[in-house]
């Protein structure tokens, strides 16, 4: 009897757990609408801030994004970027990412949706998607709504530059979505490093603080200069790169180094997720 004549009349592997699906099951989960919920937060709780504290700029004689964080909606979500790059941005991609197979597993319902049967290989390309689109969208959110309570609260203007000009609205939102591009891009290591603990645990709380503690990891060694041009293959070395569009003329050398190196590390993760999970017993 021929393989395909073995199967159930109809059963297509790639039509098994569709990706509404999948999206459908994790937007409906707390955590995913906490994160949300966070992200969408953060711009408020810095306004207030800045109403309390007063004008930041000037202070203790050091000029960056957040002295200039009041002087316009495109200022104040370029700060809010800035204040949440190194951590706060981590941790949805670590969340979303190293929780997907891993809860799956705690809950004892891997091996009910391998039987069904779904594909292995499909099973993780769903959910590495949906996870990854997730991602994307807590990235996203967050300078969206920096800029328009920042618009509200302290006006629609130019980009005023800290070290001196200014871009032009126009071109600040264009800056501004290519530094957002950059940093998903840039937290894909992440990602991959919680997605391969995501296979290879049944706790999602370890997937998830494993790859958090690992990027952090990676930022204390990126701090210890002593490296010298081995930081330069450290993904965290790259993290504020975007940096550079936010002058008059952009510089992109940072960008292009910083995505080589993400976009490598989180291939070979996800190659080693799927190598993995692949010939793994699953038993819960």
């Amino acid at each position: 009897m021929s393989a395909q004549s073995a199967t159930s009349h109809g059963y297509r592997p790639s039509h098994t757990l569709p990706l509404r699906v999948e999206l459908v099951r994790q937007l409906r989960r707390r955590r995913t609408l906490v994160m949300m919920a966070v992200l969408a937060i953060l711009p408020f709780v810095l306004v207030a801030a800045f109403a309390i504290g007063g004008d930041p700029a000037g202070r203790n004689g050091r000029i960056s994004l957040m002295t200039t964080a009041t002087q316009s909606g495109a200022n104040f979500a370029a700060t809010c970027l800035f204040v949440s790059a190194g951590f706060l941005l981590v941790i949805p991609f670590a969340l979303f990412c190293g929780d997907t197979v891993a809860s799956e597993a705690s809950w004892s319902s891997l091996r009910y949706l391998l039987a069904a049967p779904v594909p292995r290989a499909r099973l993780l390309w769903s959910k590495l998607v949906v996870a990854l689109g997730l991602s994307a969208a807590a990235v996203v959110l967050l300078p969206v709504v920096a800029l328009a309570v920042g618009t509200v609260a302290y006006g629609w203007g130019p980009l005023q530059i800290p070290t001196g000009g200014a871009l032009d609205t126009g071109t600040a939102v264009q800056r501004l979505a290519v530094c957002v591009a950059y940093l998903f891009v840039s937290q894909l290591v992440t990602a991959g490093l919680g997605f391969w603990l995501s296979t290879k645990t049944d706790a999602p709380l370890g997937a998830v603080g494993g790859a958090v503690g690992l990027t952090i990891l990676g930022n204390v060694l990126d701090a210890v200069t002593a490296l010298g041009h081995w930081r330069s293959f450290l993904p965290a070395h790259w993290q504020f790169a975007w940096a550079d569009l936010i002058q008059p003329q952009p510089e992109w050398g940072g960008m292009i180094q910083g995505s080589a190196v993400s976009v490598t590390y989180a291939m070979v993760l996800v190659a080693l997720a799927f190598r993995g999970f692949g010939r793994k017993d699953v038993v819960s």
